[in-house]
């Protein structure tokens, strides 16, 4: 399982949608390639894919988002069909559990008409093997009753264009990923972008908000534009209770510290974690099951949840030996490692050089 498909929804940073996050991506969505902020490659790739299509008044090559949660695949499954004008049907791989539920929907599609196949790396292996001759050759053949008098149908379908959308694109089979004629891969932000994303936001959410303000939510917001628009709901809860309504760098700090998300976007289990590894082993290393225990979590939730954000900031390594904390953990608690710490066998020198000095 993917640790994006395992993350609950209930932490403040997670990268997942709940019901209350859909509802108001729904209001925030730009709704032209435009208006969307970041994502410039595939953004001009993709501009260039559209215009082409429109040009030859044909549907455009089908397309497959990848990439971790909240960065937009949704987003630019819909400014694809609004650039089209053409409509939308949306569903998602793990709706898809048997090839007549795919049959139903394709042959329902109108000419031009986008599909947007989220997490369709979920979905059924007899939905796949489906899919394949439908994206082809715009046919798919159903199969009327069993064993050897069976007889397959052939049903002709009107061209479309299929948007497929994935957190995990290495799931997918060769012959279906090959099928698709564009594929954009989708970078977490850059908090300059991030800061824009931010001042468009609470701009249509009528907040007040200065660039200081801005860009301090920018920074806590793990480079995804889905948790930088949660922080600043929260970041607006509190200025509107305990304040004037004006989002300044020290408000949103100080708002943020309430919802335990520190300056670098760490929440309470991600610091529970760092602080086990350092206070407790001393930096590591240490196998994955004791420093669960240390915190109290499942070492699944551990290993899916907590460590894939520590290892990409550079707070964590894994290693053969166990998982070990870097100089930066050390410097970003606070903290002094002991002098007597060597660097494990297997562990990177760079990762402790700065540790050790």
């Amino acid at each position: 399982m993917s640790p994006y498909e395992s993350e609950p929804v209930d932490r403040l940073v997670t990268a997942s949608a709940d019901g209350e996050d859909q509802a108001v991506e729904a209001a925030l969505r730009p709704r032209m390639l435009e208006e969307f902020i970041g994502q410039e490659r595939v953004r001009e790739q993709l501009s260039l894919v559209l215009q082409a299509a429109r040009q030859r008044g044909a549907a455009p090559d089908h397309v497959l988002l990848s990439g971790p949660p909240g960065l937009g695949k949704t987003t630019l499954s819909m400014i694809i069909a609004a650039e089209l004008n053409a409509p939308i049907r949306i569903t998602s791989g793990p709706a898809i559990q048997h090839a007549g539920d795919l049959a139903a929907i394709l042959s329902s599609l109108t000419e031009g008409e986008v599909l947007f196949l989220d997490e369709i790396h979920r979905m059924s292996r007899p939905a796949e093997e489906m899919l394949y001759m439908a994206m082809e050759d715009f046919r798919v053949d159903v199969i009327v009753g069993k064993g050897p008098g069976a007889t397959a149908i052939p049903l002709e379908l009107p061209p479309f264009t299929l948007v497929g959308a994935t957190t995990r694109a290495g799931l997918l089979p060769p012959p279906l990923r090959d099928r698709f004629g564009f594929t954009g891969h989708m970078e977490f932000y850059a908090p300059a972008e991030l800061e824009r994303v931010v001042h468009r936001s609470a701009g249509l959410l009528d907040v007040e908000i200065d660039p200081a303000g801005a860009a301090e939510i920018a920074g806590r917001s793990r480079g995804t534009p889905r948790i930088a628009n949660r922080l600043l709901r929260r970041v607006r809860d509190f200025a509107q209770v305990r304040h004037d309504g004006l989002v300044t760098r020290e408000i949103a700090a100080r708002a943020l510290e309430v919802y335990e998300v520190d300056a670098r976007g760490l929440d309470r289990l991600d610091r529970a974690v760092l602080e086990a590894l350092l206070k407790l082993f001393g930096g590591g290393p240490v196998g994955l099951s004791t420093l669960a225990v240390a915190v109290g979590e499942e070492a699944e939730t551990v290993e899916e949840v907590a460590e894939p954000f520590l290892v990409r900031e550079g707070l964590l390594a894994r290693t053969p030996r166990g998982r070990i904390a870097t100089a930066a953990a050390w410097q970003h608690l606070g903290l002094t490692p002991p002098q007597s710490t060597r660097a494990p066998r297997g562990a990177q020198p760079e990762l402790w050089a700065d540790g050790q000095a």
